[in-house]
């Protein structure tokens, strides 16, 4: 029986009791009164000169109660005809009175509607009540959506089935046209879009226009892409918010959140960017290795597939905000339907994209300490010196500290290097996970994962206005 059949039988069965309670409770006290005064009748025309004949006798007496005293019979003889007493009628009452055995019934039958019945409609009542809600809160807990701890309330029962899917012209409006191109690639195009609450969003587009050149292999990574990002749900990462695809004319494209402070490699070496300092790298360390490792931690994990510096964008208040953007040039490539990051938990291939990843993290730190460019030419230059700084007793890494930094801390530099070396190993089997990368930080630098995420974000109000367009739709 299902949660809302036994609901509405419970509900049915109360109802039914409450009517024959509130139908014997009424019937009841007319029918005592009405007992009484025949029984007082009988008694009179027990005692009256007509003598009753002991048919009659044998008839009241299987008709009423055993307390009713017989009359003694004359032996032989005629029988006359006992004389009627009037009986008046009781007032309101029916001329034909319950017998006390009837009476009797009547009291034993609001006993046990009393005692046993009115319980056992309310336990019904309960079971009904609770088979009902049950099902509603297995749902709620077993529904995990996009998002699902960093969403408010309406978003997340919004976003139970994926992500929205947005149409184009709504797109164009708040990208003016698609003429506020902030960079472009060879394979995709990132616009700035404004929504009508003032939001900033960023919208990325394949630089494909023709549904010829879009084989199913870009479908497929296209798709996937999109069910990988919507699990991320981390605020040091650049979130979903929604994507648009369309045939006439050709579009797909991906709305996300838009960071304003540029990325990670630009703020370190390019000399039109305001300088970072000491504390802000460490917050910008700290908020890469949350996300990293609860990237790591999801199920299936997923592994960022190129973690570099140019991959990591700043917000308003210079925290680090993780975005992948491999999506564009897998749907292009010829080759094998990539995974899009997402692993499965029980191939060989997990341990080396996680260590791979725990890699590219060691030269991250590498790159925000020391400045320099960890480019492929120079990459093994600068790891060779920091295995040998590291491993040198008599040196350490404030050599190759970047020289605009001048409050640098001792013991968190040292963490740090020690992170380093454990990082870079060339035996990836080596290599510590990003869980214990992450402790180890922690108790050196100090900074908790929701001081390294941006202070204030405007996520909330674009996740709102995208679904109320979502759903307008």
């Amino acid at each position: 029986m299902g949660a809302s059949s036994s609901f509405v039988l419970a509900v049915l069965t109360l109802h039914s009791v409450s009517a024959m309670a509130g139908c014997s409770a009424v019937d009841l006290p007319a029918a005592q009164p009405s007992h009484r005064r025949w029984l007082q009748d009988t008694n009179l025309a027990a005692r009256s000169e007509a003598t009753i004949p002991v048919p009659i006798v044998a008839r009241v007496l299987s008709e009423g109660s055993g307390s009713f005293p017989a009359s003694s019979s004359r032996r032989g003889g005629h029988h006359p005809k006992p004389k009627e007493v009037a009986r008046p009628a009781a007032t309101g009452g029916s001329p034909h009175r319950p017998s006390p055995s009837k009476s009797h019934y009547l009291l034993t039958s609001m006993r046990w509607l009393y005692l046993i019945v009115l319980p056992a409609a309310g336990l019904l009542l309960l079971a009904g009540i609770a088979c009902w809600l049950l099902p509603c809160r297995k749902s709620a807990v077993a529904t995990i959506g996009p998002w699902k701890t960093g969403l408010s309330g309406q978003l997340q029962k919004a976003f139970v089935t994926g992500v929205p899917k947005l149409h184009r012209s709504e797109l164009e409006r708040a990208c003016e046209d698609f003429s506020n191109i902030i960079a472009s690639y060879p394979r995709y195009t990132v616009y700035k879009g404004t929504l009508s609450s003032g939001v900033e969003i960023a919208v990325v587009s394949t630089m494909i226009t023709s549904s010829k050149e879009w084989s199913e292999h870009s479908e497929s990574c296209f798709r996937k892409k999109i069910d990988t990002l919507s699990r991320m749900n981390h605020k040091n990462f650049i979130n979903l918010l929604g994507f648009c695809e369309e045939e006439e004319p050709f579009t797909r494209m991906m709305v996300l959140e838009y960071a304003p402070n540029g990325t990670l490699y630009e703020s370190l070496h390019a000399e039109d960017f305001e300088h970072i300092g000491w504390r802000g790298r460490m917050r910008i360390i700290m908020g890469l290795a949350y996300c990293i490792q609860h990237m790591h931690e999801l199920n299936p994990p997923v592994a960022h597939p190129d973690l570099q510096s140019s991959s990591i964008l700043l917000s308003e208040d210079g925290a680090a905000k993780i975005v992948d953007m491999s999506v564009w040039h897998e749907v292009i490539s010829k080759g094998k339907t990539p995974t899009n990051g997402e692993l499965d938990p029980h191939h060989e291939q997990v341990s080396a994209a996680l260590a791979g990843n725990v890699y590219s993290f060691g030269i991250l730190l590498l790159e925000i300490i020391s400045g320099k460019l960890p480019d492929p030419a120079h990459e093994r230059s600068l790891v060779s010196l920091a295995l040998e700084c590291i491993n040198n007793g008599d040196r350490s890494l404030v050599s190759l500290l970047d020289p605009t930094l001048n409050d640098h801390k001792e013991d968190e530099l040292a963490v740090i290097g020690k992170v380093i070396h454990a990082c870079i190993q060339s035996d990836p089997r080596n290599r510590p996970s990003m869980r214990e990368i992450t402790a180890r930080l922690r108790e050196a630098i100090g900074i908790s994962p929701v001081a390294a995420t941006p202070r204030l974000s405007p996520l909330w109000w674009a996740e709102l206005e995208v679904l109320s367009a979502a759903e307008a739709g």
